[in-house]
């Protein structure tokens, strides 16, 4: 029970490596709030985690007041903060739209910012926390079309540093996670189609892709006590994807 005792918030949790990561820390004692604006998937899963459900747009400054203020309700201060909401746009640099450009930051940039902002003070409270910022491995290297998706991923990779610092004092770790290739539905409604990604897979170390639990596992030692010393750090989840360059094959 590795998180016995940790009141937990995950935002985006409704499905995929939210969903898996609630689960995980369910398992392993923690009281956990999921959030999500897919309400129906999120009621469904918290009610068969015995965890609760709250409604959070990630971009809205008052949305995350309350559902900070539900979660002191329900359990008391937020511990520990999974910032995994995010979505994903396609589109060559010179076709992007300001306004889809604009989405993409609200949601992975700023939601990220405000969800550190308004766990900081319960979690000077409670004497300590952990944070855990889901970026990507475009949070580590460029990827072509995905121009929004990857400055918002470097920016929590930024982020994350920043609050490690400014935080450590009181007890409370940052860290962020970068995952690669993994089998969520992201890729196949951000181009509006159904998408193949197992040749992906055969490209990597690891040579298959990655399920939502594989970063479900990483997410929960950063939460847990067992990465207690680990604070401003990156953890790729992502089958080897990072570990070569351009050259390689």
């Amino acid at each position: 029970m590795r998180l016995s005792g940790k009141v937990a918030l995950i935002t985006g949790a409704a499905r995929g490596q939210g969903a898996a990561a609630a689960r995980r820390f369910a398992a392993e004692g923690a009281r956990v709030v999921l959030t999500d604006v897919l309400d129906d998937q999120g009621e469904e899963l918290a009610a068969e985690l015995g965890a609760r459900y709250c409604h959070l747009d990630v971009s809205s400054e008052d949305g995350w007041a309350e559902a900070v203020a539900f979660t002191a309700r329900a359990f008391g201060d937020i511990t520990v903060l999974v910032n995994n909401a995010g979505i994903l746009h396609f589109s060559a640099l010179a076709d992007t739209a300001l306004a889809d450009y604009r989405r993409v930051v609200e949601v992975n940039q700023v939601g990220t910012f405000l969800g550190m902002r308004a766990v900081a003070e319960p979690m000077k409270r409670a004497g300590g926390g952990s944070i855990v910022n889901v970026s990507s491995v475009e949070g580590l290297a460029g990827m072509p079309y995905l121009v929004a998706y990857t400055a918002s991923k470097f920016a929590i990779r930024g982020m994350t540093k920043v609050a490690a610092m400014e935080l450590g004092p009181h007890g409370i770790r940052v860290n962020s996670v970068h995952p690669g290739a993994i089998d969520t539905p992201m890729v196949s409604e951000a181009l509006g189609r159904p998408v193949d990604v197992s040749p992906i897979g055969r490209k990597l170390a690891l040579r298959r892709i990655g399920r939502p639990e594989d970063v479900a596992n990483v997410v929960l030692f950063l939460a847990s006590e067992d990465s207690a010393y680990c604070t401003g750090g990156e953890f790729a989840v992502d089958g080897g994807a990072t570990a070569t360059h351009a050259l390689n094959g």
